[in-house]
C-alpha cells in the first residue's frame, strides 16, 4: 500500500497515480461527448427522433451534476481514493448496459447510472492530484488535469469516428470496460489515502437530496422547455427548483463545513472563473452536439468523415494545452482566458457563416481555431480556481470545478433541443451563433479576473 509524502507522492508511485487517474477521466469526460457523433445512428436503432435522442447526452450529464457535489463531501469523510475505485468499478458495469440498451427508456436509464460512476470519478481527482503532487510541482500536475479533461472533451469526434469506422455504436461504450478495469487495477496500488476527515466534516443527507433535486430540476426545466414540453410542467419544474434551491442554500449557509462551498464564491476571482468555465462549456457543447447533425444531415458526410472533420478541435487544444500550462504564472491567467475565448468565438461564428457546401479545408481551420482557443483558456482557469481555494477546501473547489463544468455541458446540450425545435432548418446555425455568444461572454468575465489578481497579489 503506498503512503502519501508529506508533500506529495515520491516519482515513481507518483506516475502510478497520475496514470489512473488519466484513465479514469479520460473515459468519463470522453463520455460525455462521444455518442455525440453517433446519435443520428442510435435515434434510428432507438426509434427516437433527433430532438428526443439528446436525452441520451442529457441523462449522462444531468447524473453527474446532481451527485457530483455529494460525491466531492465522501471523498473528505471516507478517502478520496475509495470514491474514485467504486467509481471505477460502476463506469465499468454501466457501460455494459448502455452497449445492451434497445430502447431510449433503457439506454436512459443505463446512462443515469454511467453518470454516477463519472460523478464519483470527477468529484475528487483534482483533490488527489493535490496529495500526488508536491506544493511546488501542483501546477504542472493541475496542467496536466486540466489538458486531459480539455482534450478528452473535445476528443470525441475522432475517438468515435475511428471506433465507427470498424463497429457499430455499441462499441462507443464497450471500449471503456478494459479502460477502466486497467484504471482501477492500478489504482489498487498507486492511489495515496487522504487525510481523515474531522469531527465537522459530516454528511448531510438532506443537503444531499436538496442538492440533487436543486441542480437536477435546473437541468430538467431547461430541457422540457427545449423539447417542447407544456408550459405548465416547464413552470411547475421551475418553481420547484426555485423553492427547493432556496432551502438549499439556505441550509448551507448554517452549516460549518457545508456541501455546497457557498464561501468559496465569496472570494471574487474563484467566482468569476467559476461563470467563466460554465460559459466555455456551455458554448462547447453547443458546437459539439450541433455540428454532427449539421456535417451529416446537411451535407451528407458519413459518420467517419464527420468525426475526422470535427477531429482538428482536439488536434489543436493538445498543441495549445501545454504552452498555456508552461505560460501559468508568466502571463496573467484572465488574460489568457479572454483571448482564448475570443479567438474560439471567431472559429465558432466563422463556422456559422460556412458556405452551403463548403470544403474540408473551409472546416478544418476553422475547427483547428476552436480548439486552440479553448487549450489556451482551459488549463489556466482550472488552475485558478484550485489555486484560488483555501488548501483545506481543495475537495469542495474540485467539486465546485466538475460542477461548473457540467452546468456548461447540460444546458449546452439542452439549448440545441431547444434550437432545434425552434428553427427545424437553421437549428446548427442558430446553436453556434449563441456558441459564439457564450464565447464572447467568457472572454469579457476572464478579462475582469484581470483586476482581481493585481488586487491578491
Amino acid at each position: 500500500m503506498v503512503k502519501t509524502a508529506p508533500d506529495g507522492l515520491p516519482t515513481p508511485q507518483r506516475y502510478g497515480a497520475i496514470v489512473t487517474i488519466g484513465l479514469g477521466i479520460t473515459i468519463a469526460v470522453l463520455d460525455g461527448a462521444i455518442a455525440n457523433v453517433a446519435l443520428p445512428s442510435i435515434a434510428h436503432d432507438l426509434h427516437s427522433t433527433p430532438a428526443e435522442s439528446i436525452w441520451i447526452v442529457n441523462a449522462y450529464q444531468i447524473a453527474i451534476i446532481a451527485s457530483l457535489l455529494s460525491f466531492s463531501f465522501l471523498g473528505d469523510i471516507f478517502g478520496h481514493r475509495r470514491v474514485y475505485q467504486c467509481g471505477l468499478a460502476v463506469f465499468c458495469a454501466t457501460s455494459i448496459l448502455c452497449a445492451l440498451s434497445t430502447t431510449l427508456s433503457m439506454m436512459t436509464i443505463a446512462r443515469i447510472m454511467q453518470g454516477l460512476g463519472g460523478a464519483a470519478l470527477m468529484s475528487v481527482n483534482t483533490a488527489l492530484i493535490r496529495l500526488i503532487y508536491p506544493q511546488s510541482l501542483l501546477g504542472r500536475g493541475m496542467g496536466i488535469n486540466s489538458f486531459v479533461v480539455a482534450v478528452s472533451s473535445a476528443a470525441g469526434p475522432t475517438v468515435a469516428a475511428v471506433i465507427l469506422a470498424y463497429g457499430s455504436w455499441h462499441w462507443l461504450f464497450l471500449i471503456n470496460v478494459p479502460i477502466a478495469l486497467v484504471a482501477l487495477i492500478i489504482s489498487l496500488r498507486y492511489l495515496p489515502p487522504n487525510n481523515v476527515a474531522t469531527s465537522r466534516q459530516r454528511f448531510d443527507i438532506p443537503s444531499a437530496l436538496m442538492n440533487a433535486a436543486t441542480f437536477g430540476l435546473l437541468i430538467t426545466a431547461i430541457s422540457s422547455f427545449s423539447q417542447g414540453q407544456s408550459h405548465g410542467i416547464v413552470a411547475a419544474e421551475v418553481v420547484a427548483f426555485l423553492i427547493i434551491g432556496y432551502f438549499f442554500v439556505r441550509r448551507q449557509l448554517t452549516l460549518p463545513v457545508p456541501l455546497l462551498p457557498i464561501d468559496l464564491l465569496r472570494i471574487p476571482i474563484f467566482s468569476l472563473s467559476m461563470a467563466t468555465s460554465v460559459c466555455s462549456f456551455a458554448a462547447q457543447m453547443l458546437a459539439f452536439v450541433s455540428l454532427p447533425f449539421f456535417l451529416q444531415n446537411g451535407l451528407g458526410r458519413s459518420e467517419v468523415d464527420t468525426g475526422l472533420l470535427l477531429t482538428p478541435w482536439p488536434l489543436a487544444t493538445m498543441v495549445m494545452a501545454p504552452l498555456a500550462g508552461y505560460l501559468i504564472g508568466r502571463v496573467n491567467s484572465g488574460l489568457m482566458g479572454s483571448v482564448g475565448m475570443l479567438a474560439m468565438a471567431v472559429g465558432l461564428l466563422s463556422l456559422a457563416i460556412l458556405p452551403a457546401q463548403p470544403s474540408d479545408a473551409e472546416i478544418i481551420w476553422r475547427m483547428a481555431l476552436c480548439g486552440a482557443g479553448f487549450g489556451l483558456f482551459q488549463s489556466p482557469n482550472n488552475h485558478t480556481i484550485i489555486s484560488s481555494a483555501p488548501q483545506g477546501r481543495s475537495g469542495g473547489a474540485s467539486g465546485m470545478l466538475g460542477t461548473a463544468r457540467l452546468l456548461g455541458q447540460s444546458s449546452g446540450a439542452a439549448l440545441v433541443a431547444l434550437l432545434f425545435n425552434l428553427f427545424v432548418h437553421n437549428g446548427t446555425h442558430a446553436s453556434l451563433i449563441l456558441a459564439g455568444i457564450f464565447s464572447v461572454l467568457a472572454a469579457i468575465v476572464s478579462g475582469l479576473r484581470m483586476n482581481e489578481s493585481k488586487k491578491t497579489a
